[in-house]
């Protein structure tokens, strides 16, 4: 594989498991240090590591709770103490909760407000603790969802809010660090093989039914996004910014 993004240093937020671990190894093997934080999965994120490093890359693991703002700056204060510089920051820590009608009356609205604090306002912490240490060329790329901008079941309405809020802030976010060429971009996958996303299909009355609404009848997989990722941080992905990308077989065309 071309060593396409050898030198740079990313920062991946929860990057202990699922699509986290997956892009985590994509960005190693493209050449990539690499710098994940974890919530509460400290063997989980020590086993990444140690993979990681084995391709022959530098590599750390930072416990980093997003729902605690307070923990941004320290985060990306631990990953210039180790490796001197940020090019890479890729937002994708998040938790769902979904499965009620907002008009339930037995919703529980702190675990819903819960959502918002990490997925939304833990996300704009650390970029904005990232912002102004980022190198000139830099890349931040938040990891939405393709319920930001298509909902096909009920349910998800809190979820699927935090997720477009992360594209409005990302165009702002590129109109204010375009002079330092520094590019940023939300990639939108649809569903995918892991812990988050089953809870997801298990609110679904009927997968087979949900899978014939995709002109491609399957899920992602974890490497088709994480490659995604690793094209817009690459060098090639100077050019694409503000923008959406869905990854999603064409759900919702």
């Amino acid at each position: 594989m071309q060593k396409s993004l050898t030198g740079k240093v990313v920062l991946i937020t929860g990057g202990s498991r699922g699509l986290g671990a997956a892009m985590a190894q994509a960005f190693a093997d493209h050449g990539a240090d690499v710098a994940i934080s974890y919530a509460a999965s400290a063997d989980k994120a020590r086993a990444v590591v140690e993979k990681l490093k084995a391709t022959g890359v530098r590599a750390i693991a930072i416990k980093s709770d997003q729902a605690d703002l307070s923990t941004a700056k320290p985060l990306v204060d631990s990953v210039l103490a180790e490796f001197g510089k940020l090019d890479i920051l890729v937002n994708n820590a998040g938790i769902v909760n979904q499965g009620q009608s907002v008009d339930d009356a037995s919703l529980d609205e702190e675990k819903y407000n819960r959502q918002w604090q990490v997925n939304v306002m833990g996300s704009i912490a650390n970029t904005r603790a990232a912002a102004s240490k980022l190198t000139d060329g830099g890349r931040i790329i938040f990891i939405g969802s393709l319920l930001g901008s298509y909902v096909p079941f009920k349910g998800v309405a809190d979820y699927a809010g935090t997720k477009t809020a992360l594209g409005g802030y990302a165009r702002g976010i590129a109109r204010d660090l375009g002079p330092r060429n520094i590019t940023v971009n939300v990639v939108q996958p649809g569903a995918m093989p892991t812990d988050m996303n089953k809870e997801v299909a298990g609110e679904l009355p009927d997968l087979d039914s949900f899978l014939d609404l995709h002109p491609i009848r399957r899920f992602a997989t974890l490497e088709e996004v994480a490659e995604t990722v690793c094209f817009l941080a690459g060098p090639h992905g100077g050019y694409i910014t503000g923008e959406t990308i869905n990854i999603a077989g064409g759900l919702g065309i």
